[in-house]
């Protein structure tokens, strides 16, 4: 009984861990993306970008079932053959993931 007591109040310790909100600033990550991204992508529904099959529009790549925000960090920190290498700084990357996961509602 006792163990159950410990993990119960271990789980319950852990749960604002869990509900923590993405970091970033999703507008500073709009702006990000509006500066440097949408040279080749839409970066918002009907906003700036241009509208071609080169880069994926951000909603297409949000509405992918394999897009999370790990995977973006991961995704943004790789060099890409056809993607311009900006090494965004930790907070950019927040930023713009942010601003990104924005896109998923």
């Amino acid at each position: 009984m006792r163990g159950a007591a410990a993990l119960m109040l271990l789980l319950g310790a852990a749960a604002p861990a869990f509900a923590q909100p993405e970091p970033g600033d999703a507008r500073a990550g709009q702006r990000l993306a509006v500066t440097w991204c949408a040279n080749c992508h839409q970066v918002a529904p009907g906003g700036p970008g241009p509208v071609s099959d080169t880069a994926p529009q951000f909603q297409a790549i949000m509405r992918m079932p394999s897009t999370t925000s790990m995977s973006l960090r991961v995704f943004l920190q790789s060099p890409h053959a056809n993607m311009p290498d900006y090494r965004l700084s930790r907070e950019q990357m927040d930023d713009l993931v942010a601003y990104m996961m924005t896109l998923r509602r």
